[in-house]
């Protein structure tokens, strides 16, 4: 199977191999939907450029801007996520990279969460850390680090200028090596062509993550990408498909733009797909958990969630 025979399938084509990943999945995940959740730990005022961020200083929008979350509400967040039987739960802040002080906070907070409840699954996406930096936090119990990609190396300088491809390759080896699971994906609908994504799934590859997390640009006004049309549900789907066959034995996430974007097709997108992201999103509203509980139940699998 090559990436672009999918990505570039009629219809008739197409939904044999949508079929083949389900098989695919079927082998490595069962049909078992892990879910994950995220909290906006620290809005706004970023350095960066990314043209499709809400979050940039550079662009005006009107998104959230507010420090690191106090450390109690940290907490909470995360318990009442686990307590609704979601399956991980990740701290995600804003900026290129977090600052010392706010690491060794963040690093307490993971402890207590862990003394309290010793098989929640904890994940952080706190930029381009220092390796020394990832290995405190995984010695404080931090299970997984997130930090994508975005897009192929060939297309990113069109997304960002202030930040480096290379810088965030390098930031998901040096979780690798300090002991850390990896998640590590890109954003879909930036203008990037199907050879990008087939560049993209090659470095995706070459790090073995252990779960890409797939998300769907959902245009945001005053961003330069606030136009944006590039995807169609359909697209969306053969995005998925794409990534399934090409990496069998990786959680294949879905993230945000979803609803935005999959529409009508968002329970087809469960069949290459063995993990989703519930509750709102960084700078956007989620689905109600409900509504995604009655999805994955209607198609028949399985989740631990209790809405």
């Amino acid at each position: 199977m090559e990436v672009l025979e999918v990505l570039k399938s009629p219809v008739k084509e197409f939904y044999g191999f949508l079929f083949s990943s389900y098989e695919v999945k079927l082998k490595k995940f069962g049909n078992f939907i892990e879910t994950c959740a995220i909290l906006n730990a620290k809005s706004g005022k970023c350095p960066s450029d990314c043209k499709f961020c809400a979050q940039s200083i550079k662009f005006k929008t009107n998104a959230p801007q507010y420090p690191l979350l106090e450390d109690k509400e940290l907490k909470r967040r995360a318990f009442s996520a686990f307590d609704l039987g979601i399956n991980r739960f990740s701290f995600v802040v804003s900026g290129i990279s977090l600052e010392k002080g706010e690491i060794k906070r963040l690093g307490r907070v993971i402890e207590e969460i862990k003394s309290q409840r010793s098989s929640a699954l904890i994940c952080a996406s706190l930029g381009q850390l220092k390796k020394e930096e990832l290995k405190f936090l995984k010695e404080c119990g931090l299970d997984r680090y997130h930090h994508n990609l975005e897009t192929s190396r060939e297309f990113y300088p069109k997304i960002s200028k202030v930040q480096k491809w290379e810088d965030r390759f390098k930031t998901v080896l040096n979780a690798k090596e300090v002991g850390l699971s990896t998640c590590c994906g890109g954003l879909f609908g930036l203008g990037e062509r199907e050879e990008d994504i087939v560049s993209l799934i090659k470095s995706l590859k070459e790090l073995e993550v252990d779960s890409v997390p797939v998300n769907f640009l959902h245009p945001i006004k005053g961003t330069p990408l606030e136009k944006a049309n590039y995807l169609t549900p359909l697209k969306c789907l053969k995005i998925l498909v794409a990534l399934r066959l090409s990496l069998p034995e990786t959680q294949i996430r879905i993230c945000g733009g979803r609803e935005y974007n999959l529409k009508e097709l968002q329970p087809l997108a469960l069949l290459p797909s063995d993990s989703l992201m519930v509750g709102n999103y960084l700078t956007t509203k989620g689905r109600n958990l409900k509504d995604d509980y009655e999805m994955i139940k209607d198609l028949g699998f399985e989740s631990s969630l209790r809405p």
